[in-house]
């Protein structure tokens, strides 16, 4: 960690320049600073209303051959130059557009009309520049403030899922805190790297958690969300690019999507005050179905008489053996699920927000903290505090314009140091009380390990994220504007985990010398970006000409120590690792990426209605080799707004239609820093006291880029005025060069080589999108959004396949996503043990020949549906979350009744004699050596595979306006409820996580305040 003094120097002198600086860049602003030539011309005020003529703020008003702006207040007043030829151009999403000739007055009054959609105005953020809805060519899918502000989570990525077509979220973990899993169309690369680009208002942003699993263990698994950071109340929208179209100007960043976050700004009016109070009990949703205790001991009993140690079980010598039959309690029953996840979670949310300005400058600071418990036994919590701010300042004359936007977050994290969830499951009914009379943990006379004894152990994690971007502009000449974004993030973790002797069986006599450790996680990641730009638009008659290029220089730093410290004199010493008889430093490695690119575009419009967006990148990354580390990039799209020609009228059934299509490629440099070189790691042992380092990477220097092809066909149709529009998409991605690890023979002492390898991935898929206002009356709205993905993949080429190490993984023409199984044939009815299919007929079921069943764990369609109601002022909106898949059943973890440690009720329905037709063999207490050898391929079988469709209530919110009030109170109260119900016929915690091991999605219930004034 030689760097992270130099990078804690640079961050505080970056967040005193910050606070020194902006109280004085808002004065000099507010006074009107200017950066460039006035323009003689008139000054035009105003008032923007509706049709009742209640005010408009935040309408957008520009003075059309000049591209000069400005906004509405909060009363609907605006001031705009303009001189006395020109027209005005009124735009709000939700209103018909409205021109409006300035005809030499100085005081204009306008109404705006009230549109359903007002398609053309929806503004979509497709990065490096903005484009209409109407007009843009290639697939982005959006979810704005409003949608995610109804649901009650702490992660952006909570917000989106099920929202977005084409775009697959998991949740890993129900801990507070924990990571999610995202799939943009799919798995593209063999290695497993799926995550998308993430940029959050022009700034990327790691998603990869520095966690470290020597540290987290099973709770997290190392995978801590650095996307916590993000307040999904101070997001604006969330745009996901999808296609060539739209992601190739992003180059080899873009081949796995790109995700971009857009946080709120001020608006132009008087100072708003805005707080937003929430309370969330949370509790596990679902409960397993588990042998009671009669059940579970006449299982054990039988399984111990079949292994052929019936007798053994009435000797008191061998009740050592099996305490849960002969030492326990046979009359206790304990619901271990409900003591050990049962509990209640409670989250408190605050946030207060300040925001306004002029029509000039505009600002926005807000400020959030939240608490959050977890359903664990224990003082488990949750704690994170957010700061969020946003400046924005054009100049009189309109060509210069500023927009600096910070988010600083901590994070502190405590848990436990395990997950319950597995013990939940698998503890014997009739396990002994977790405390003794005197409160004490009990050990039953040292015959369980009691699972409480783990919140002895501590687990500790804290973040800090602090992320800033300064986006200037200026227009040099009309239509050329000169753009520069500058961006910095830094995001530190650092974590512990104690292991005290006190927290295991008093049996196995241990000391704090002998036993108690901690172990240590010091992390960092830091980079910046500076991205020029020039932009330059002009019409010639009936075409448009948008031209757009810039340059790309990014760097990033990462910084990762993992020490272990053993031996000391006591526990309470156990925090000072120079009271430790042993120091381990498990993992010790700094690293540094280079990024740079030149970009551009170029978008053609002719008549309003033929399109043509060419987008190129030309990368350059640091991860490859001399003569390997430049690629190129690009893609071109196509529409046509067919329903702008002469055949379709005003009166017209079809308001709206297009064409769109797009083909490209975008690429990949995601295998890590320094592949290309020899490497070395540190062992985690040491030699007579010095650390020892060990070869981790053989010199490489001759791959390159992993490539993506993507092909789309787009269909977009709106009906009666776009009351009801959808959206239809098929798309087809090939990706090819794979950037995978090479085995290699043991004897090399290496177990892989990094290097591309000839194989073709392709995903493919439909789409489809469609939203519609159902009924739009004064009183009454009723609103329909729906969309649902059916994507395909399978391996195409793989040279060599059959003869390489990965044989056992994948198969032409299958998902990437698919696990190789043995064919099982259930119970044989007169031996009572599993039977299995013998592919290769030597007469025997091996793992190498036999495991030829396979199953995609994939998707095979999902989506949502979502529904708003709205009376006067009452709100309802219920959306649902579905998905059709197959996924690991209670078979994976439980084939064989009579185990010790408890099981689905499923195994009670058992083999007991001859003739008898089960789906579980014989009991047995896995005594017998190379006996349970069945049990393990069961396990490993097409019975551990099953339907795990679901239909899920994700979000229900109802939230009420009071109305009438004087002095502009706002006041909103609101109740949400997420993760309320789930219909399927699976039977395991969760269809979307069925590992048994990590805490379900919790359901939450939320009530909340919003004041605004």
């Amino acid at each position: 960690m030689k760097k992270l003094s130099i990078y804690r120097g640079r961050f505080n002198l970056f967040l005193l320049f910050y606070f020194l600086l902006a109280p004085w860049l808002v004065e000099s602003l507010e006074a009107g600073m200017d950066f460039g030539p006035a323009d003689f011309q008139s000054r035009v005020s105003g008032t923007v209303t509706d049709m009742d003529g209640e005010p408009l703020p935040g309408v957008n008003i520009v003075v059309e051959s000049k591209d000069i702006g400005t906004i509405s207040g909060l009363d609907g007043s605006f001031s705009i130059e303009a001189a006395a030829d020109d027209m005005l151009v009124f735009s709000m999403l939700g209103y018909t557009s409205e021109m409006v000739a300035v005809a030499g007055r100085e005081d204009i009054l306008v109404q705006m009309e009230e549109d359903v959609t007002a398609l053309g105005e929806v503004v979509l953020n497709a990065g490096y520049y903005t484009v209409s809805e109407q007009e843009r060519t290639g697939n982005i899918a959006t979810i704005k403030s409003e949608v995610m502000e109804k649901q009650p989570v702490s992660n952006p990525l909570a917000a989106m899922q099920g929202h977005l077509s084409g775009v697959n979220i998991v949740q890993n973990s129900g801990v507070p805190g924990g990571g999610f899993s995202v799939e943009i169309r799919g798995r593209n690369f063999i290695n497993g790297e799926s995550d998308p680009l993430f940029i959050v208002d022009g700034v990327p942003f790691g998603s990869q958690s520095l966690g470290s699993f020597d540290v987290s263990g099973q709770i997290f698994s190392g995978n801590i969300s650095p996307l916590n950071a993000i307040n999904p109340n101070d997001i604006e929208s969330i745009e996901v690019l999808k296609d060539a179209d739209a992601t190739a100007i992003y180059g080899s960043r873009g081949a796995n999507g790109v995700v971009l976050i857009t946080t709120k700004k001020g608006r132009a009016g008087a100072t708003r005050f805005d707080a937003h109070l929430s309370t969330s009990l949370s509790q596990v949703s679902h409960y397993l179905d588990l042998l009671s205790t009669p059940q579970y001991l006449e299982l054990r009993r039988e399984g111990v008489n079949n292994d052929g140690f019936g007798a053994l079980l009435e000797n008191p010598v061998f009740d050592g053996f099996w305490p849960d039959i002969n030492l326990w309690d046979n009359d206790r029953y304990t619901d271990w699920q409900k003591e050990l996840i049962g509990g209640t979670a409670f989250r408190n949310n605050a946030q207060l927000s300040v925001s306004g300005g002029s029509a000039r400058t505009q600002y926005l600071v807000s400020g959030t903290y939240q608490r959050e418990t977890t359903v664990f036994p224990g003082e488990s919590r949750y704690k994170k505090a957010n700061f969020h701010s946003n400046i924005g300042h054009r100049s009189k004359d309109d060509r210069f314009q500023l927009d600096l936007s910070t988010m600083y977050t901590i994070e502190d994290n405590l848990m436990p140091r395990a997950d319950f969830t597995l013990q939940a499951y698998t503890l014997a009914p009739n396990a002994p009380a977790l405390y003794d009379s005197e409160g004490n943990l009990n050990w039953e006379n040292n015959t369980w390990d009691n699972p409480l004894a783990s919140l002895e152990e501590e687990y500790a994690v804290k973040t800090n994220t602090l992320m800033a971007n300064a986006m200037l502009s200026y227009r040099i000449v009309d239509r050329l504007v000169l753009k520069t974004s500058l961006g910095f993030t830094d995001y530190r973790l650092s974590s512990y985990r104690t292991l005290p002797h006190t927290a295991r069986n008093p049996s196995f006599n241990l000391t704090p010398q002998s036993y108690s450790s901690i172990t240590t996680n010091t992390s960092l990641r830091q980079s910046w970006i500076v991205e020029p730009q020039l932009q330059w638009k002009k019409k010639f008659g009936e075409l448009s000409l948008d031209l757009l290029m810039g340059t790309t220089f990014q760097q990033q730093a990462t910084e990762q120590l993992v020490v272990r410290g053993r031996g000391f004199p006591n526990n309470r010493l156990i925090y000072n690792l120079n009271a430790a008889e042993t120091v381990q430093v498990l993992n010790d490695q700094d690293s540094e990426y280079r990024y740079n690119a030149i970009f551009g575009r170029v978008n053609l419009k002719f008549k309003d209605r033929y399109i043509l967006n060419l987008t190129g990148r030309r990368d350059g990354s640091s991860r490859f080799g001399p003569g390997r580390q430049f690629g190129n990039f690009g893609a071109a799209g196509l529409a046509w707004i067919f329903s702008k020609e002469p055949l379709f009228g005003e009166g017209s059934v079809l308001s709206f239609g297009k064409l769109r299509g797009s083909y490209g490629t975008t690429g990949s440099d995601n295998i890590g820093d320094y592949r290309f070189l020899d490497t070395y790691t540190v062992d985690g042992e040491d030699y007579d006291g010095v650390a020892i380092l060990r070869p981790s990477g053989i010199f490489n220097p001759l791959f390159g880029w992993e490539e993506n092809r993507k092909l789309e066909m787009g269909l977009e149709l709106g009906f009666f005025k776009d009351r009801v529009f959808i959206n239809g998409s098929w798309y087809r991605n090939r990706s090819s060069n794979q950037l995978i690890g090479i085995p290699l023979a043991a004897t090399t002492g290496f177990s892989e080589l990094t290097g591309n390898f000839d194989a073709t991935v392709e995903n493919s898929g439909v789409e489809v999108d469609l939203r519609s206002v159902n009924v739009s009356t004064d009183r009454f709205k009723w609103s329909t959004s729906f969309n649902m993905a059916v994507p395909r993949s399978k391996l195409v080429r793989f040279d060599g396949l059959e003869t390489s190490t990965f044989a056992d993984r994948y198969v032409i023409g299958e998902p990437l996503t698919i696990v190789k199984l043995y064919h099982s044939l259930g119970v044989d009815p007169e031996t009572g043990m599993y039977r299995f299919e013998d592919y290769n007929g030597d007469g025997e079921i091996s793992s190498t020949d036999d495991r030829e069943w396979v199953e995609d764990l994939a998707p095979r369609l999902y989506g949502g549906l979502g529904n708003t109601l709205t009376w006067g002022n009452l709100t309802l909106d219920v959306f649902l979350q579905f998905k059709k898949q197959r996924a690991y059943n209670t078979v994976r973890f439980n084939a064989t009744p009579g185990y010790s440690g408890n099981a689905s009720v499923e195994l009670y329905d058992r083999w007991q004699e001859a003739g008898d037709i089960t789906s579980f063999q014989r009991a047995s207490a896995g005594l017998v050596i190379g006996g349970n050898s069945a049990d393990t391929q069961q396990r490993r079988s097409s019975a551990a595979v099953s339907d795990a469709s679901f239909v899920r209530v994700r979000n229900i919110s109802l939230n009420y306006r009071v109305p009438n009030l004087d002095n502009g109170l706002d006041i909103n109260v609101y109740l949400q409820g997420q993760n309320l119900f789930t219909l399927t016929d699976y039977k395991g915690p969760d269809p979307e996580q069925t590992a048994n091991t990590r805490l379900p999605q919790l359901r939450q219930l939320t009530l909340g305040l919003q004041v605004g004034f």
